[in-house]
């Protein structure tokens, strides 16, 4: 094991429904539409990886008869911007928090110099948000790699963040875990070569494939609880690098 590759969303914290999703309604109300993305169909949206492309979606699917003043890419760009305003002022105030076990994981990893990086679809901006609100400003530096947003052009499930990430740090998939949970990621991560993947599901994703992931629970655990497991072998007092290096 020589590195710990994680997505965000979902991962690192349960930041879609009250999170991206209220973020995304207050953008709309602020452009004066109509929209309205209720919890369930927030959960059908999350199929499309990536905010602007999840926008894009949403008109071709559920309003296809919306006109546009202003051209389409700088409609959604715009409105994906006003979107990214809410969410980073929602995640400042403290309205996210960290999912249990990932804050002393990765703070354990931190001080044994064990190597992270971040693979996801959002955007620089709401990662550095979200680490600095929950662990402080100078702990985006833990993360040697932070492949983000629009980096590559192809989003989740394609493999291409997760091979980006691996070629930045000079690794095959053999010697990183990921962690993930939802079924694109773990797609992503698998077609990228790597071959231990961790799952903690969520809500959102609990039912969905992860025939491709080494190990599925409902969360990393920690000292007092272990995780449910749906997948693999669970750790006894939740995954801590010594349960990971025997992986």
């Amino acid at each position: 094991m020589k590195a710990l590759i994680f997505d965000v969303d979902g991962t690192l914290a349960d930041t879609e429904k009250d999170g991206h999703r209220v973020a995304f309604n207050r953008a709309f109300a602020e452009a004066g539409l109509d929209w309205a993305w209720s919890v369930d169909l927030y959960g059908d949206l999350l199929a499309i990886t990536g905010g602007k492309e999840r926008i894009q979606h949403y008109m071709d699917q559920y309003d296809p008869v919306f006109e546009l003043s202003t051209p389409v890419d700088e409609f959604i760009a715009n409105l994906h911007q006003a979107k990214t305003r809410h969410y980073k002022a929602l995640v400042s105030k403290g309205g996210i928090a960290l999912r249990p076990g990932v804050e002393s994981l990765l703070r354990a990893a931190h001080a044994d110099h064990v190597r992270l990086a971040i693979a996801t679809t959002t955007t620089l901006i709401n990662v550095t948000t979200l680490i600095g609100s929950t662990l402080g400003e100078s702990a985006i530096d833990w993360f040697e790699v932070i492949g983000a947003g629009d980096v590559v052009e192809r989003k989740k499930p394609a493999p291409d963040i997760y091979q980006w990430v691996l070629d930045k740090m000079e690794l095959t998939g053999q010697e990183a875990i990921a962690f993930e949970d939802s079924e694109n990621g773990v797609k992503s991560a698998a077609e990228a070569g790597v071959t231990q993947i961790i799952v903690t599901t969520n809500a959102y994703t609990a039912q969905q494939d992860f025939r491709a992931a080494n190990i599925v629970m409902d969360g990393l655990g920690d000292a007092n609880q272990q995780p449910s497991l749906q997948k693999g072998d669970a750790p006894l007092h939740g995954v801590d690098l010594a349960w990971l290096s025997t992986l």
